[in-house]
């Protein structure tokens, strides 16, 4: 009997090792957020080029737009994602335990309308060519623009392309462009001869709120990490204000590679949100985002 008891320890000890190390191993995975190019990100770009994100085990992919970034993670291809209220709510419609966890920042300013035309022409205009991102954000503020300037949408020809296609238009005089866009890519397009007719600071109603979201389940397996990356965050954000310069060299690289002064102009449109106030955490619930997933 004796000779069966050694390769039955060692069987029970192969396996135990085998569970442990699975185990292990589910804390240790890579965690992906799926992201894009915008200046509220930057603390992202900014923990990845400094290391942060590597004892963490978190590794970005970088998007050309917002929608791209939000079919990543709906098609299973990213564990977190940024976005507004608009690509997180449309999220939720397929991924239906999507909540946004970390608040970074408000816009203000920072999500804008362009036009080659003055808003008394775009009223007279016969025809309208609307550039943006269909599927996000961009939609929800030209759509607040048509209704407060009265425009008729049957004028309207609406392209959907990103952003980095968006930054490269000129403003043809024989037509009447709108342009919906977002810092770094206003940068280019005011250089070209467009101007702002609106933004995130002057529209009183329409609140852009960017976050990271996950899934409800990941909140609870992986908790410790995600409350560490909200950590890393916070020290990324600190240290972007207390050395534009350094934070510049190392992230311009992913927001199209604008100018240091169009690097400190874009922080002006946005505001960190990453230590929310009460008053936030109250206002945010009116855009279907519930305080008790944040981290604080």
């Amino acid at each position: 009997m004796k000779k069966y008891i050694l390769p039955f320890l060692l069987l029970v000890a192969f396996f135990t090792g085998c569970s442990e190390n699975k185990t292990h191993h589910s804390h240790t995975a890579p965690l992906t957020i799926s992201t894009n190019a915008w200046i509220g990100y930057a603390p992202l770009y900014y923990a990845k080029e400094k290391g942060y994100l590597k004892p963490l085990n978190i590794q970005l992919i970088v998007n050309v737009s917002l929608a791209e970034a939000a079919d990543i993670y709906m098609m299973g291809n990213a564990d977190i994602v940024s976005t507004t209220q608009h690509e997180c709510h449309t999220i939720q419609k397929s991924v239906a335990d999507t909540v946004p966890f970390i608040l970074l920042d408000r816009s203000d300013g920072g999500d804008m309308i362009l036009s080659n035309k003055p808003i008394e022409a775009i009223k007279q205009a016969k025809h309208i060519y609307a550039y943006l991102e269909i599927d996000s954000i961009n939609a929800d503020l030209l759509q607040d623009f048509i209704r407060v300037h009265h425009l008729d949408t049957d004028r309207f020809t609406f392209i959907n392309k990103d952003q980095a296609q968006i930054q490269n238009l000129h403003p043809d005089p024989s037509q009447t462009i709108l342009i919906v866009t977002y810092s770094p890519y206003d940068s280019t397009l005011k250089k070209a001869g467009f101007k702002v007719l609106c933004s995130t600071r002057s529209t009183q109603e329409l609140v852009v709120i960017d976050a990271l979201c996950t899934h409800k389940s990941l909140l609870q397996t992986q908790k410790q990490r995600l409350h560490a990356l909200k950590k890393v965050i916070d020290r990324s954000i600190m240290e972007i204000e207390s050395d534009t310069k350094g934070s510049y060299a190392l992230v311009k690289g992913y927001l199209s590679n604008l100018s240091y002064t169009d690097y400190l102009d874009a922080f002006s449109g946005i505001k960190w949100i990453n230590h929310p106030s009460e008053k936030l955490l109250h206002r945010i619930e009116s855009i279907g985002y519930s305080r008790e997933y944040i981290i604080p």
